[in-house]
C-alpha cells in the first residue's frame, strides 16, 4: 500500500526546525487511527486511491516495503517512481535492422592519390600494412592509376545481449537466390541422368519393359504420376472454370452437393441457359467409347470369349477392331449380293436431280420486290409476332414515321393511330398541318419572347437547324466509323496473338512433362475485351461433333 506519511530526509527536517524553532510533532493515536481506517477503505474499494504525481491511481494492495521511497529519494507524496526503470539510466540498443556495411564505397571515384591514403591500393580508410589487396609492383601512390574506393566507415553498433547472440543478424535475403538456383542445376543434372539412363534400358530391353518406365513416359494433361506409389490423382477442377456454388449464392437455389461437387439442376433457370448439369460433361470425349468397349466386353463374355476391360485393355481393343471390320464387310458382302441378284446399283450412284437436271418441281413465283407470290419457300425461322400484317390500306406499320414529336404511318403520314390510308393527299394534307402547327408554335415562342413573328425567318432557323442536325449526323457516323475500325483492327491483333499463343501450348504439350519450363513467374494482368472475344472464337471444344472437321 502506499502510505499517506511522508517520509523526509535529515536535511528537510533540520530545515523545518530551524524554520519553526520547534521540535516536530509526532504523530498520535488519533492521526494513527484514521491512517489506517482510510487504508483499509481504500482496500475495500469505498475511498479513492492514492494519486502519484503523474495523475495515475496507486494500487493500495501493493506492500509497504514496495510503495514507500527510500529517505534519499526525496519525495514529498506517494509515489512509485522509484519503482520503475529511470529513463536516464536506460541504455539505447541498435535495431534490428542495423549492421555494419559491407563492400566498398563506390559513390566516389577517386582519380589521384590522397595523403594519408594506403600506398598500395589508394584507398583512405586503410594503411599499407592492413590492405587486403594484391601488392602491387609500383604503388598508386607513385604509379597515380587503378585508384580502388574506400571501404565503408562503420559505426559502433550497441548490441543487447540477445544481438550480439543472433545468428541471423546482418543477414541478406537476396544470397538466398544462389541457393535455389544452385537446387535447380542440380535437380535438372538428375532428371537429364534419369532420362539417358532409360533411353539406355529401352534400347537393350526392347519391347520387355518395366512398368515403371511406361509409368514415367505417361503425359496425360490434369493427372499427377507418381512411379513410386503407382497412383494418378486427377485434377478435380480446371482452374479456368468457375466454381459451381458461386453461380448462385442464393442458399434456396438449386442444390450443390459438396462432396461430389455437383449442382443437381440449373442455379439460373431461365438466365443463364449455358449450364448443361454434370452429365453433359461425364459424356463427353473418350467416355462414350469407354462405355461402347464395356458393353462389348459384357456381350463378348456371355458368347463365352474371356475378355475383360481393365485386366486386358489391348485384347478387348483388338478384339473390338476385329468385329467391327468383320461386320462392315459382312454389311457390304450383303449388300453386293442383292445389287448382284436384283440390280439397279446405278441409282444409288447417281446424283441428285437438281444436279443432272437443273430444275426441280417444285413451283415458286415471285414479285419485283422478292416476296413470294405462287408455291412454297424454304422456312425460315421467325418471331412469335405476325410479321407483314397491316391494316386500314395501310403499306407501312404504325410507328414507322416520326414528325414534330408524333408517330405515324410512314405510307400516309398520319398521325392517328388504326386510321385509314390516304395516300399521297395524306402526306400533302399532313405535312401542311404539321408545318401550320410548327409556325404557329414558333409565332408564339417569338411573341411570348417579345420577338416580331415572320415566316421568312421561321424558314430560314428551321433550314439551319436540319443542316446543323445533318452535320452532326454526318460527324457522329465517321466517328462511328472510325471506332468500328479501330475495334476491327484490334481484334484481329487478339486473334493473331491467340492464334501464336496457342502453337506455343501445343508445343509445351508435346514436350516431356519434366521438361516442361516453369512459367509461374509471369506478369499476369486482366484481359481486354478484344482478347476475351478472341479466346472465344479461337477456344476449342471437344463436346462438338464437327470439332475433328475443323
Amino acid at each position: 500500500m502506499s502510505s499517506s506519511t511522508q517520509n523526509l530526509p535529515v536535511s528537510q527536517i533540520l530545515k523545518t526546525k530551524s524554520e519553526l524553532d520547534d521540535e516536530p510533532k509526532k504523530k498520535s493515536r488519533e492521526d494513527w487511527r484514521k491512517a489506517k481506517e482510510l487504508e483499509e477503505a481504500r482496500k475495500a474499494g469505498t475511498a479513492p486511491a492514492a494519486v502519484d504525481e503523474e495523475g495515475k491511481d496507486i494500487n493500495p494492495h501493493i506492500p509497504q516495503y514496495i510503495s514507500n521511497a527510500p529517505w534519499y529519494y526525496g519525495t514529498t507524496g506517494p509515489t512509485l517512481k522509484h519503482q520503475r526503470p529511470q529513463e536516464e539510466k536506460q541504455r539505447q540498443y541498435s535495431g534490428i535492422d542495423e549492421w555494419y556495411k559491407r563492400g566498398l564505397d563506390t559513390t566516389k571515384i577517386v582519380t589521384k592519390y590522397r595523403k594519408g591514403a594506403c600506398e598500395n591500393c589508394g584507398a583512405l580508410t586503410h594503411k599499407k600494412k592492413d590492405c587486403m589487396d594484391r601488392p602491387r609492383k609500383v604503388g598508386a601512390k607513385y604509379s597515380g592509376t587503378n585508384m580502388l574506393p574506400d571501404e565503408f566507415v562503420q559505426k559502433n553498433l550497441a548490441l543487447s545481449f540477445d544481438g550480439k547472440r543472433d545468428r541471423w543478424s546482418g543477414y541478406d535475403p537476396g544470397e538466398h537466390k544462389s541457393v535455389l538456383e544452385e537446387f535447380q542445376k542440380v535437380e535438372e543434372a538428375k532428371r537429364q541422368l534419369k532420362a539417358e539412363k532409360l533411353d539406355a534400358n529401352q534400347s537393350d530391353e526392347g519391347e520387355d519393359q518395366d512398368e515403371d518406365k511406361y509409368v514415367d513416359e505417361v503425359d496425360m494433361p490434369g493427372t499427377k504420376v507418381d512411379s513410386k506409389q503407382r497412383i494418378t490423382v486427377r485434377n478435380l477442377r480446371i482452374r479456368e472454370d468457375t466454381a459451381k456454388y458461386l453461380r448462385n449464392l442464393d442458399p434456396n437455389s438449386a442444390y450443390y452437393d459438396p462432396k461430389t461437387r455437383s449442382m443437381r439442376e440449373n442455379p439460373n433457370p431461365g438466365v443463364d441457359e449455358t449450364y448443361q448439369g454434370e452429365n453433359f460433361v461425364r459424356f463427353t470425349g473418350d467416355t462414350k467409347g469407354h462405355a461402347k468397349a464395356q458393353l462389348f466386353a459384357w456381350e463378348a463374355h456371355g458368347k463365352g470369349v474371356d475378355v475383360h476391360l481393365l485386366a486386358e485393355p489391348t485384347k478387348l481393343e483388338l478384339l473390338q477392331k476385329e468385329y467391327e471390320k468383320k461386320k462392315e464387310q459382312f454389311k457390304t458382302k450383303v449388300q453386293s449380293s442383292i445389287l448382284d441378284k436384283y440390280g439397279g446399283e446405278e441409282h444409288l450412284d447417281a446424283p441428285p436431280k437438281t444436279l443432272l437436271l437443273a430444275q426441280t418441281e417444285d413451283y415458286v413465283e415471285y414479285s419485283r420486290s422478292g416476296k413470294v407470290i405462287k408455291g412454297q419457300e424454304k422456312e425460315e425461322i421467325r418471331s412469335k409476332y405476325e410479321e407483314d400484317v397491316y391494316i386500314n390500306n395501310h403499306t407501312s406499320v404504325w410507328g414507322s414515321y416520326w414528325r414534330g414529336g408524333q408517330w405515324g404511318y410512314r405510307c400516309c403520314h398520319s398521325c392517328v393511330k388504326n386510321s385509314y390510308c390516304l395516300g399521297e393527299a395524306g402526306k400533302a394534307s399532313g405535312d401542311t398541318v404539321i408545318e401550320d402547327k410548327f409556325k404557329e408554335s414558333k409565332e408564339l415562342s417569338n411573341i411570348n419572347e417579345g420577338k416580331p413573328s415572320e415566316s421568312s425567318s421561321s424558314s430560314e432557323e428551321e433550314n439551319d437547324v436540319r443542316s446543323k442536325t445533318e452535320k452532326k449526323k454526318k460527324r457522329k457516323n465517321k466517328k462511328e466509323k472510325k471506332r468500328k475500325e479501330k475495334d476491327r483492327d484490334k481484334l484481329d491483333e487478339a486473334l493473331e496473338a491467340e492464334e501464336l499463343h496457342q502453337r506455343k501450348a501445343d508445343a509445351l504439350l508435346r514436350l516431356d512433362e519434366r521438361k516442361r519450363p516453369y512459367n509461374s513467374m509471369f506478369e499476369v494482368k486482366k484481359p481486354t475485351d478484344e482478347e476475351m472475344e478472341a479466346y472465344y472464337l479461337k477456344r476449342k471444344r471437344g463436346e462438338d461433333p464437327m470439332n475433328q472437321f475443323m
